[in-house]
């Protein structure tokens, strides 16, 4: 079934959990989250982010991740990730994505806010949602392998928190608070009470990105100080390929049963990280 991202989260809010945001930029990634999903029977988000375009054009995986999410047995919700121009966001809206993020994180405050109020200007044409962010996250969402010291200037200010949400009017917003998109190599230590700040002053939901490599104990934290989704990628994608690279030391017959041992193992890490975030 599918939903916008405001549906998913009102869910989200009302069941006191974090819905998973999973990027999906092949079919294998799509099954392995919304079979999961069905498992749990809880809504989902399945995404694609603009730096993907590269190794899977939108106008390839958007109407599949469409057919996916209309058929699917839960709710699940189509987003485009850190949507880094106008034009780029449009083409998902045309599409028939169901939410968009715009990412100017790296611009200004200004400009930031001026693309932000174009992008919902447009989403809401679509009957779509809006997510959007300040502050810089860490590494690519491509899944940097470097480790890079995270430094609290670079975090979401609060008080500009509130203000860009007032200006903007966006439906969630992304705030960055010590997680990093990729690998970790040391534990990340996260500002939980720059969130509790943030949450008090905004009446939207806010969401984690640089998900993956968190400590279970850290997701239940930052959920109870009022994340709603939680972005997930690198350590799902790597899991699937461990499993391949022990499968191909075997004698392999078929293309497709690399791409079906992928899926099962991606299913079963996609599964673990639910557990928590729903609450399961």
């Amino acid at each position: 079934m599918l939903v916008t991202l405001n549906e998913a989260l009102e869910i989200a809010e009302k069941e006191d959990f974090a819905i998973g945001a999973f990027n999906t930029p092949n079919l294998e990634c799509m099954m392995a989250v919304i079979n999961s999903a069905e498992y749990y029977n809880v809504p989902v988000i399945i995404s694609h982010a603009q730096l993907h375009e590269a190794i899977m054009p939108l106008s390839t995986i958007g109407p599949i991740m469409l057919l996916m999410a209309k058929n699917a047995k839960v709710p699940v919700c189509v987003h485009l990730d850190h949507g880094e121009s106008l034009e780029y966001l449009k083409q998902a809206l045309d599409i028939g994505f169901t939410s968009i993020m715009y990412d100017g994180s790296v611009l200004s405050y200004e400009e930031n806010v001026k693309n932000t109020i174009q992008a919902v200007a447009m989403a809401k044409k679509m009957g779509a949602s809006v997510e959007a962010e300040i502050g810089v996250l860490g590494r690519s969402e491509a899944g940097g392998k470097e480790a890079v010291e995270e430094k609290a200037d670079v975090y979401t200010d609060p008080d500009l928190a509130k203000k860009f949400v007032e200006e903007t009017g966006i439906d969630a917003l992304a705030a960055i608070f010590g997680t990093a998109h990729g690998v970790y190599k040391t534990k990340p230590k996260l500002d939980f009470p720059r969130i509790e700040k943030i949450k008090s002053l905004v009446s939207i939901p806010l969401v984690m990105h640089g998900g993956s490599g968190v400590s279970p104990e850290d997701y239940t934290t930052a959920i109870s100080k009022g994340i709603r989704k939680i972005n997930y990628y690198t350590y799902m994608s790597r899991e699937g390929v461990f499993a391949a690279k022990k499968l191909l030391k075997t004698e392999v017959g078929f293309f497709h049963d690399i791409a079906d041992t992928a899926v099962k193992a991606m299913e079963e890490d996609v599964k673990k990280a639910m557990k928590i975030f729903y609450k399961k």
